[in-house]
Parts: structure tokens; sequence; C-alpha cells
């Protein structure tokens, strides 16, 4: 052999070494190289463990949202209860064989595998990972309102603003789930879960199991503390400790209606709520958080209230979501709205104009600009991938992409399908069902387009940083302008225009975790689609019956 050839030879070698390394440090870390296609995942453990779990977290998720301060359970709940019960039906249940024409299968076809349960956990998930945000909207209607929305249309609702955007995201999966570069570190920290569940250790040291189990132990001990028996815990203000009657030192050192200079927590939930687990968020997406938290917090805002007064700012409390006269009052919502769900003009003008306090004005201002610099940013640092991936000029495909090929790809059409038709659906609400939910043809389509056109820039920001900037403010400002007056068509409006973006984000993280899991992609699919159509129809039920 030449010289030549064995150069070439080596290389060839280093770059299929590198086909099968991660660009992303945190996935080779993490995310397994190797697949077994001959796992079964359509069990019968995991459909009747994770219908069980749909059950469980639609009924405790609907039920505890009503409350001041909602307790929510999570995915991550399911994943640990469910795994010893899996183990347990592994190991009783029946191996015979039944066939059913030419296919045979078993209750117990194996040991329960880790594909199995990221289906139980994805399909929980999806089904019962919380509550749709339309049914708010059922509540404002019947709840505020005292208004009559029937079932047909509540269903219509609910199911069409959390469906419309999966139609969509499957088409986006060429852009957001395929290319490495685009890793969802919140994929990354549940295939880290999994394989501690399930992977053996080498024996040395401390395995990942107990580890996991000691963490889960004490960190839900911990919590017994300011979670119940010690609530202060959760916000420690000392400034205001020190002055209890002075309101500009509450103003200032409040950590829960102030500016928390000064103040601490001893309660993890304070920080999840603030940034998201900072142990899944790049440390330079919590970087860039914290300063523009200190430039909010400890600049913008005492010039605003303090300096110049602005919007006379210091009539109303420094940090508030009420809304207030401009005596200071709190404002009277329900007595500007007629019955006919429309804006009073005579007794809006008897109230005044409406006033926010000074952090939710200034909030509502960035949350404009971050909608605008997420376009600007993808488009800078991400426009050529993005273009070369949706063009197909990019043939490079990493390890984890490879191995799926192996697996039958979901066919486009089914998503455009099922967009087609739940668009229909959404039309034949609006059309047919206007007087309900005042929400005309002309503003679904403007909503929906909205939203088709932010996803991808939104989805390249989750994908890489955690973080999901939102369309709620923008979308209920632009049809305030278009349309005023129409409080229910604003917030259907918000819904379809945010929500279908949002929960194509959503879909589109679950996509990324069967891709890092090697899910068959067709079961992931139906999985999916069944406990949708369950999930939307059983907490429609249960708002109607509890207002019966």
């Amino acid at each position: 052999m030449s010289t030549t050839e064995i150069e070439q030879a080596q290389f060839t070698k280093i770059n299929d070494e590198d086909d099968d390394i991660s660009p992303i440090e945190q996935v080779r870390m993490t995310v397994s190289n190797d697949d077994d296609p001959t796992l079964p995942v359509w069990t019968f453990r995991m459909w009747f463990l994770g219908l069980i779990s749909v059950v469980l977290l639609s009924f405790l998720n609907t039920f505890f949202s009503y409350r001041t301060e909602p307790l929510t359970v999570t995915m991550i709940s399911v994943q640990v209860a469910t795994l010893p019960i899996g183990k347990f039906m592994a190991r009783v249940l029946p191996t015979r064989k039944f066939r059913i024409g030419k296919k045979e299968f078993s209750l117990n076809p194996g040991p329960f595998n880790m594909k199995e349960h990221v289906l139980i956990s994805i399909l929980a998930n999806c089904g019962g990972g919380g509550t749709a945000y339309a049914i708010s909207i059922i509540d404002i209607i019947r709840a505020f309102y005292d208004r009559k929305i029937s079932f047909f249309a509540s269903w219509l609702l609910v199911t069409t603003t959390q469906v419309l955007g999966y139609g969509w995201a499957g088409i986006m999966r060429k852009l957001v789930v395929e290319p490495a570069q685009m890793w969802w570190p919140s994929s990354v920290a549940q295939v880290s879960l999994f394989r501690a569940l399930h992977e053996k250790d080498d024996g040395h040291g401390l395995s990942r199991g107990k580890f996991f189990v000691m963490a889960l132990i004490c960190s839900f001990t911990w919590y017994l503390v300011p979670g119940y028996l010690f609530g202060t815990l959760t916000t420690i203000s000392w400034v205001c400790w020190i002055f209890p009657n002075s309101v500009t030192a509450h103003q200032i050192g409040s950590g829960s209606n102030g500016l928390g200079l000064g103040s601490f927590a001893l309660d993890w939930n304070t920080i999840v709520a603030f940034l998201g687990s900072p142990l899944i968020t790049p440390l330079s997406a919590t970087l860039n958080i914290m300063v523009g938290y200190i430039l909010l917090i400890y600049m913008v805002m005492p010039i605003c209230y303090w300096g110049f007064n602005v919007y006379n700012a210091k009539t109303f409390p420094i940090y508030s979501s009420h809304l207030f006269t401009v005596q200071g009052s709190e404002y009277d919502v329900k007595s500007i709205v007629n019955k006919k769900f429309e804006l009073d003009m005579e007794e809006y003008q008897k109230q005044g104009h409406i006033n926010l306090s000074m952090f939710f004005a200034v909030s509502y201002g960035i949350g404009f600009a971050g909608i605008a610099s997420t376009l600007s940013h993808v488009a800078i640092f991400n426009g050529r991938e993005i273009y070369q991936q949706w063009s197909s000029r990019s043939g490079k495909e990493d390890i984890h992409t490879r191995l799926m090929k192996k697996y039958k790809d979901i066919p486009n059409w089914w998503f455009h399908a099922m967009l087609i038709i739940s668009f229909a659906l959404a039309l034949v609400l609006v059309i047919f069902m206007k007087d309900e939910i005042q929400l005309p043809w002309w503003a679904l389509i403007f909503a929906a387009s909205f939203a088709l056109i932010f996803t991808p820039f939104i989805s390249v920001i989750q994908a890489t940083t955690n973080q999901s900037p939102g369309l709620n403010v923008i979308s209920e400002y632009l049809i305030g302008l278009v349309y005023p007056g129409k409080p229910i068509a604003n917030v259907c409006f918000k819904t379809y225009g945010y929500i279908s973006m949002q929960q194509a984000v959503f879909f589109l993280n679950d996509f990324k975790l069967g891709h890092y899991m090697k899910i068959p992609p067709r079961s992931m699919f139906i999985v999916q689609v069944c406990i949708l159509t369950y999930h939307f129809t059983s907490q429609v039920n249960n708002i109607n019956h509890e207002r019966k």
C-alpha cells in the first residue's frame, strides 16, 4: 500500500470516528451511541402503565390547577413510580403467546426495557403533564362572566388549540430534531435519568441509581420544610425584618412583592420558577438571564419608579400583576364588559384608563423586545444552518440520526392530514359557533400563521438554551389593535397564536427525546395522537361536571 493510500485510509477512519461523536459535549457524555432495535415497545405493560398514568395525572393536575398555588405532578414522578411496577409486571405476567392473524403477541415479552419506560413517560407527559391552556377560557366564560358554552364548542376549542401545533411540529423535525446542534438540554437530562434507572454501573464507587435515590430522598425531605412546615424559607427578606414598618424597605427588599435586594431563598422551586433548572440550562444562558435580571431589577426599575416616576408609578405597587385605576385602587374589570361579551365604553370611561404596576409594564416591554431579538438572533447565528438543513445541502448526519434511519419514518402526509383536520375543525368552531367565542375566521388564520412563522425560531432557542420566549404578550396586543373590545376573542386569539406554537415546541422536545432513546417514530406518533384526544376530552368533561 502506498503512502497516499495509507493517509487516505487514516483520513477516512478519522472522519468515521468524528461522525460517531456528537459536536455537543453534554450529548457525548450522556446519550448512548448504541441501539437494540429488537426491544419491544408496544407492549401490554406500556399501554397499561401509560394509560393509568395519563388518567391519574390528568385528574390530579386539572383538580389542583384551581388552587392559588397549584400542585403539578410531572413526568419525573411517572418515571420513578412506573419503574418498579414495570419490573414487577415483567416477573409475574404470563409469558404465553397469543396469535391474532399472522402476528403473535405476549403479555410479557421479556424484561421491562428502557424503551417501554420512555414511551410510558412520553405518553403520560403528553396526556397528563399539565392542564390545557384553553381550559382557562372556559373557566372565564362560565365562572367569571356567568355565561354558558356548549360541550362541543369547549371540546373543539381545547383540542384544536393543543393539536394544531402538532401538525407543523412533525414537519419541522428536519430543522430542529435531526441536526446534532439542536441538542435540547431538557431531553438530555431525561436521557441521563433513564440511563441511571436502567443501566448497571461498573461496580466501582457509588452507582448512578443509588445516587439518584439518595438525592430524591434528601430533596423530598427538605422540601417538606419550606413547602409545608416553614414557608418563610421560600424567600428570606432580611431587609424587611430589620425595617418591618417601612414601605420603601419592603419595596426594595421583599423577594415576593418587591425587588428582592438582599433576599435569598432556600427553596429549590424558587430558583426553578425564575430560570428553569440550572442543572439543565446551559451556563451561557444562565449568565445571560442573570445579567438581564440585574439590569432590569437594580437599574431600570429604580430609575423608572423613584427617578422619573414613569406613568405615575409611585401611585401603584412596584411589583404586582393586578390592574389599577388612576387613583391606585384595584380595577373592576367585570363591570366594563357588557352582556354581549363586549367592552362597555361608558363604564370604561367612568373608571378611566387601566394602569399597570411598573414591573408589569416594563416586563411587557421586554416581552416585545424578546420576540424581536429572537428573530434577529436565530437569523444571524443559525440562519445558514437552518437554510442548509431545509434545502438538504448539508448531508452530514450524526450517529443518532443514522441509527434512527433503521426505523420506518413518519410520512409527512400524516402530519399534513392532522394539521388540515385540526385547522378545519377550528374553522368549524369560529364560523358556526362564533357567538360563543367571538373569534372571526380571519383572526384564526392570522393567529395560526403567526404561530407557524415563529415556531422554528423559538424552537431553535429552546433547543440550544432551554429557554422559550412566549408569544402571549404580542399576540394579545395584536388582536387588541385589529379587533378591539372583544375579551373572549382576545384570549381565543392568544391561545391559537401562543399555545399552538408552545405545543409544537413541546412535541419537538418529545421527538428529540425519542430520537436520543431510539424510539420508533411511528410508535411515538400513534401513542401521542391517541392520548391527546382522550386527555383534552376528559378535561372538558371534568370542568362541565364541576360547574354543574
